[in-house]
């Protein structure tokens, strides 16, 4: 086991892509194998020493942030176990780069269908907020994808979790058979929407014991072995970036695009555009918002599915002449570092006017979607605050980005935020789909929520972390735990 306590070496842990500031802990440890880890946590246990769990870092809510204690730094456990070509399934340590596994996958003509959308993220890291990205609308998150997690909890003791071997219901006292005790816990009996989330623990009748773990953000014990369930590589994929006059148009195509067996359906609003302008000047200054998706094909059905798709863009007004349009590896490269350089943009405004961005990560039900993103609309419009909306439409699954200037700004942005949760929650929707809540979002999750289904998230993990070290501040206030008697 490696350990730094140099402050240089230690202090890029006290970041993430949050903007979160103040962490800081006493030393950074590098495992090298499960029983480093299940020896360091034993120790961390009976001294009750904070512990935080930390990934690649690309996290946006401050997860890995620490405040104490100790790093447990996964960057040493990155080794890909297995790639059974025959089972399709992958078994990797959590240290291991999304972008890794796919070069690895791609030599063997496989791919991990969820592709979140950060590729220098840690697998374990997409594990513990159970990720998404562009093409969750054809294959939804990453907790579809888990076949197996073996986990180490803070005691030392040791889950080898299978998928389809231990069902649990809400409100049920269950009891976990170790060597040396019996560990019983009651879970939760609140209810979640029913659609993607990242919002707390995954609670459910009838749910398999390995969901509880997976969006838990380094609370309830450490992944130390992920297999992963993989698919072919499509022998051919094309994307479209659609351009509007308008952004009624851009929606009415959604809705009829939402039919279609895409790999992704992405949205941007006229904001993001404008603010796309400034680096590419190909946008058409018509346009008014934009629709990106892709289509996994054949070669022989090419013809028929282009032109199934322009007839569909005609229908509804699209700058057909003047999008954008891929069909080799190239040139969706090209179309991909297009999508990507809003968020750059986004940062780099972040930056010049010295304030966070205050950026949701709301999905609601397919009913509710056109009620919610109206109500974003006037929110916004009414607080002349600069915002861009961009995102998942396909899975009513928007990323609206406040940008204050001022202090007034950010004050106000952070109280729209609550409104847009509420609004949400109204619907069946969840307050957050892919991000997680890690340090920053506790008075949302309670909203969605309320105290008693926090509460129970506090107590269950009272259960499975009985010195209360793991991750705390993560998901919900460490202070909850003081109710749970930790010991």
């Amino acid at each position: 086991m490696i350990i730094k306590r140099d402050k240089d070496i230690i202090k890029c842990y006290f970041e993430d892509e949050s903007g979160l500031l103040g962490g800081y802990a006493d030393e950074v440890i590098y495992p090298e194998s499960e029983k480093e880890v299940i020896n360091f946590l034993q120790d961390s246990s009976s001294g009750h020493a904070p512990v935080t769990i930390s990934g690649g870092g690309t996290g946006v809510t401050g997860a890995r942030v620490p405040f104490g204690g100790s790093i447990l730094a996964t960057d040493s456990l990155n080794k890909i176990i297995d790639i059974d070509e025959k089972r399709l399934i992958a078994t990797v340590q959590p240290g291991v780069r999304l972008s890794e596994l796919q070069i690895e996958l791609s030599k063997k003509g496989l791919v991990y269908l969820p592709d979140p959308t950060e590729p220098n993220a840690f697998v374990g890291g997409t594990v513990s907020t159970n990720a998404s990205g562009a093409k969750g609308f054809k294959y939804g998150p990453t907790r579809n994808y888990i076949k197996r997690l073996k986990i180490i909890l803070s005691s030392g003791d040791a889950l080898d979790i299978k998928r389809g071997e231990f069902f649990i219901n809400k409100g049920e006292d269950i009891s976990l058979k170790f060597k040396k005790r019996d560990l019983k816990l009651k879970i939760p009996a609140y209810s979640m929407p029913a659609i993607k989330s990242a919002a707390g623990y995954y609670i459910k009748d009838n749910m398999d014991m390995i969901d509880l773990f997976i969006g838990s953000e380094g609370t309830l014990g450490l992944i130390t072995e992920i297999s992963l369930s993989l698919g072919k590589e499509p022998e051919r994929v094309m994307s479209f970036f659609n351009f509007f006059p308008d952004e009624k148009a851009a929606l009415k195509f959604v809705k009829d695009a939402k039919a279609c067996n895409t790999l992704s359906l992405e949205y941007m609003d006229e904001n993001s555009l404008n603010l796309l302008r400034q680096r590419h000047k190909n946008i058409p200054s018509d346009s008014k918002a934009m629709v990106y998706f892709e289509e996994a094909y054949k070669k022989e059905d090419e013809s028929s599915i282009t032109e199934s798709w322009m007839g569909m863009l005609e229908k509804h007004n699209a700058l057909t002449e003047k999008s954008f349009f891929a069909d080799s590896e190239k040139e969706r490269e090209k179309l991909k570092e297009f999508r990507h350089a809003l968020p750059e943009m986004i940062n780099e405004i972040v930056k010049k006017n010295k304030l966070p961005k205050v950026g949701t990560d709301i999905a609601v039900p397919e009913g509710g979607f056109p009620e919610m993103f109206e109500f974003y609309k006037e929110r916004l419009l009414y607080s002349k605050i600069d915002f861009v909306i961009f995102g998942h439409i396909g899975e009513n699954h928007m990323h609206v980005n406040m940008l204050p200037k001022t202090e007034a700004e950010f004050s106000k942005s952070r109280s729209i935020y609550m409104d847009f949760v509420k609004k949400a929650v109204s619907l069946g929707g969840t307050i957050s789909a892919e991000h997680g809540i890690g340090k920053l979002k506790h008075a949302y999750l309670e909203a969605m929520y309320g105290k008693k289904g926090v509460a129970e998230m506090a107590s269950l993990k009272k259960s499975l972390d009985p010195a209360c070290i793991l991750g705390l501040d993560n998901i919900f206030p460490k202070e909850l735990l003081k109710n749970t008697n930790c010991h």
